[in-house]
């Protein structure tokens, strides 16, 4: 695992974003940070997790990417990866309906728990907007720096890989679809998953299949989506 400063990043997305860690705005979202700590805020994920998606799926090895916007702000949730909790945990409704989902598209029958790294080990770029938020608190980290960050993660996977998946759920992650070519990557969009929503179009969607047959038309192995 390579270095820069004092956070662990995977070699190949350090080479990407290593410039990110000496902008300005690193370093004041750095300083934020420290100081809810400082503060006796509880923040999650945990420090040593909040790269967790990018350290279990190696720049190089990216095949799609599921964007989701905060991380759980409940205790023990959070772990690094989008929509995914650790086993032990209930699963969340958001993740409850992507699991009925894949078993309408797929047939794959529904898991008993809800830790999706065997997706992220596969490929799968399980990213959150913002990479921490504070315990009890929707959004608490949003616009202090991070989405820059994330921004600039999807714009060098853009430019520097082909044949990508994105699929993006609700209106939030579908702004980030201004940095991907459409002609370079396929986007699959539909509304968020959350129970608010899901009915309106998630469910019923197809995404988890229609990006397998992507993947294998670009010989590329499909993702399993079994857990």
């Amino acid at each position: 695992m390579a270095q820069k400063s004092n956070v662990q990043l995977e070699p190949g997305w350090l080479s990407e974003l290593s410039a990110e860690f000496d902008e300005p705005y690193m370093g004041e979202l750095k300083a934020f940070l420290k100081a809810q700590k400082q503060a006796g805020k509880v923040i999650y994920p945990p420090a040593a997790q909040m790269f967790n998606a990018f350290n279990t799926t190696p720049f190089d090895k990216v095949k799609v990417v599921i964007l989701g916007q905060d991380p759980y702000h409940g205790p023990g949730q959070a772990h690094g990866l989008s929509f995914s909790v650790p086993e032990g945990v209930r699963i969340p409704p958001s993740l409850q309906n992507i699991f009925k989902e894949i078993e309408r598209d797929l047939g794959i029958a529904r898991p008993n728990h809800g830790n999706l790294t065997k997706w992220a080990e596969q490929g799968v770029l399980l990213l959150n907007a913002t990479l921490s938020v504070e315990q009890a608190s929707a959004g608490s980290h949003q616009k202090r720096g991070w989405e820059l960050f994330t921004d600039r993660a999807i714009a060098a996977l853009n430019r520097d890989r082909e044949g990508l998946v994105f699929m993006l759920w609700g209106s939030y992650a579908q702004k980030k679809g201004r940095l991907i070519d459409t002609s370079k990557h396929l986007v699959l969009k539909a509304v968020h998953p959350s129970p608010l929503s899901a009915h309106r179009g998630f469910l019923g969607c197809g995404h988890f299949s229609q990006a397998n047959h992507y993947l294998q038309s670009h010989a590329q192995q499909p993702i399993d989506w079994a857990l």
